[in-house]
């Protein structure tokens, strides 16, 4: 990764575009700002590398699940709650600007046939071109369903800049022909996973083919519901080739937890078994990353996904009776330990000194620890976290090969052991067993995909589960409910931890007072039980102000129940199919493109 030191210069090669551009088709048509002539480029095979090398400026980790059911509480605010609360229209919806992305590779690839020297590495080139070509189409699909595919780079004379969006269809079968040649001509080695490799290339295509055959399975108002299952076998058949390969497996020391946190709390990824590819954040590199804000910065986790996890003999924690009225402490008791791992948990401790962290009422209470870095020498300040974090790993290959199966209606137990168990095996939870799962479905996983039908609707319910709880807090949450068509769940209030009465909380396990939360600020009455010194140390939450207003949280059932937020309560969310399962194309462009027409009720 040594070569992440000089990304500036690279830039000075590729086409970003300027923020401060007028209108997007200003991106499409713009010439390369180079100190170097284009004609004088592209002319050796290691012009590819250093233009491709520009490519990873953006690695496009996510560390959180924003904008998801998995969080309570989102105070930074998001485009999804703008959705919900009616506040998304033409004129005011962001996106569609990052056109100058596509304009690099297809830059690129017009010029590549002007490059002399063994066709073998010019294709690996072309290929990694194409796979980053296929990444950001597969975003617009994502977000849109019909986009223009522009499969070259544009002049300001080009009729193709005002054309009208081609069908879906056509966009996904170019996104698969772009993942297809970068799978059959990406180098297999690139030195330590850092970089984009045939087997990167494979899990994207695995990603991909279970998003749109699922997709299509379950949105009906695409008329796709035939062609479906093409993308599923694809799918299918990008794990086989990972799984095959034998160059990766299941992190698995035999340290349980450990080994989950190691994936992403670790200094170095490299040399790990399970990473497809990741981003590496080193001091040396002048690199670093800002993942402490993860901890009670601006959101918390959802009871949703917390109830989501396990009990450790295997049933599921919302099967034990009074399950909903569980405290904070009592709720991590007996749990999945990737539960621990996820969200901050009584006794988690900052620093190296044992002083215990605090979770946050007022955002819900399950504070996100996922991807924290908990070496304090790891957190140097803003933008100066040193931990390596992944882009792609096994894990989710696995996931997508019993997910795309079992929509296939071809798995089996053995698949299931290969696939779920082996992430199971990690931290000792009870294997999933597919005959038990098929007959006795979970009520409260039906209840949330109600659409899930046929004789795999158990086992199908568990794997998006462990999905779930696998991938928490990875930015996969978000396509996840969309593609299955349960959009539904973003209508719904999150909801925190449980609060029995006003007054003292533990959070930290040890039986004493840690916060209070409290009607208002003159509201004494509800300490009065507690000991002199725990009363004068509480850190203590009010309902509502010094002027009687409310705050940002209140409790369920006025003085007790579960963390809401008065925003869910004061602006009602709405989810309507199938329009918000889609964006609308800012006005401002269509104004430039009349062909551009707006889609699903937009």
């Amino acid at each position: 990764m040594c070569i992440m030191k000089n990304l500036r210069l690279y830039l000075s090669f590729i086409i970003l575009g300027s923020a401060a551009a007028a209108c997007n088709k200003d991106y499409l048509e713009r010439l390369p700002q180079t100190n170097i002539v284009p004609e004088a480029f592209f002319n050796t095979t290691k012009d590819l590398e250093t233009y491709t090398n520009g490519f990873y400026v953006k690695d496009y980790y996510q560390t959180d699940d924003i904008n998801s059911d998995n969080i309570s509480s989102y105070s930074g605010g998001g485009e999804l709650d703008l959705l919900v609360e009616n506040g998304i229209n033409p004129t005011t919806v962001g996106g569609w600007d990052d056109w100058s992305d596509l304009r690099s590779f297809n830059f690129m690839l017009d010029k590549v046939s002007k490059t002399t020297g063994d066709q073998a590495t010019i294709n690996h080139y072309i290929g990694i071109a194409r796979f980053f070509r296929a990444r950001f189409y597969m975003a617009k699909v994502a977000r849109y369903s019909d986009v223009p595919w522009y499969a070259h780079a544009l002049s300001n004379l080009d009729s193709s800049l005002y054309k009208p969006r081609d069908p879906r269809t056509l966009v996904v079968d170019s996104i698969m022909a772009d993942l297809q040649f970068a799978v059959d001509n990406i180098k297999p080695d690139q030195g330590n996973n850092t970089r984009v490799t045939k087997w990167t290339a494979l899990a994207l295509m695995a990603r991909f083919g279970v998003f749109e055959g699922t997709f299509r399975k379950y949105h009906d108002e695409l008329n796709l519901q035939s062609t479906a299952s093409p993308y599923l076998q694809k799918a299918a058949w990008a794990c086989e080739q990972l799984m095959a390969s034998g160059k990766f497996k299941i992190y698995n020391t035999g340290k349980g937890a450990a080994d989950y946190r190691a994936l992403f709390a670790s200094g170095s990824l490299s040399g790990n078994p399970e990473m497809i590819q990741w981003v590496d954040f080193q001091q040396s590199l002048g690199r670093g990353n800002n993942t402490h804000a993860v901890l009670g910065w601006t959101w918390s986790l959802s009871q949703s996904l917390v109830y989501s996890y396990l009990m450790t003999d295997g049933t599921p924690f919302t099967s034990m009776p009074g399950y909903a009225q569980q405290n904070f402490v009592n709720v991590f008791n007996n749990r999945d330990p990737r539960l621990a791992e996820t969200v901050a948990y009584p006794g988690f401790s900052t620093t190296n000194d044992k002083s215990l962290y605090i979770p946050k009422p007022n955002l819900g209470g399950f504070d996100q620890l996922k991807f924290y870095p908990r070496d304090p020498a790891q957190r140097q300040g803003w933008g100066a976290d040193y931990t390596a974090l992944p882009l792609f790993r096994y894990a989710e290959v696995l996931l997508n090969y019993a997910e795309a199966k079992a929509e296939l209606g071809t798995l089996t137990q053995g698949d299931i052991d290969n696939t779920i168990n082996q992430l199971r095996d990690r931290v000792q939870m009870p294997h999933l067993n597919m005959g038990l799962a098929n007959a006795t479905p979970d009520p409260v996983q039906a209840t949330a995909y109600s659409n899930v039908t046929g004789a795999n609707k158990g086992v199908l319910l568990e794997i998006r589960r462990e999905r779930r709880v696998e991938t928490a807090c990875e930015g996969l949450r978000f396509n996840d409910v969309n593609r299955w068509k349960a959009g539904m769940r973003f209508q719904d209030s999150q909801q925190g931890m449980y609060v029995a009465a006003l007054g003292g909380i533990d959070m930290t396990g040890d039986g004493k007072a840690d916060i209070a939360i409290l009607a208002s600020p003159t509201d004494t009455a509800a300490l009065a039980g507690l000991p002199a010194d725990v009363r004068a140390s509480v850190a203590r939450f009010y309902l509502k102000d010094n002027n009687g207003k409310d705050n940002n949280f209140y409790l369920e059932n006025g003085t007790s129940g579960h963390i809401m937020f008065t925003r869910d309560r004061d602006s009602k969310r709405v989810f309507i199919e199938p329009k918000y399962y889609y964006r609308p194309i800012p006005l401002s462009q269509i104004v430039l493109n009349a062909n551009l027409k707006q889609i699903f009720g937009w």
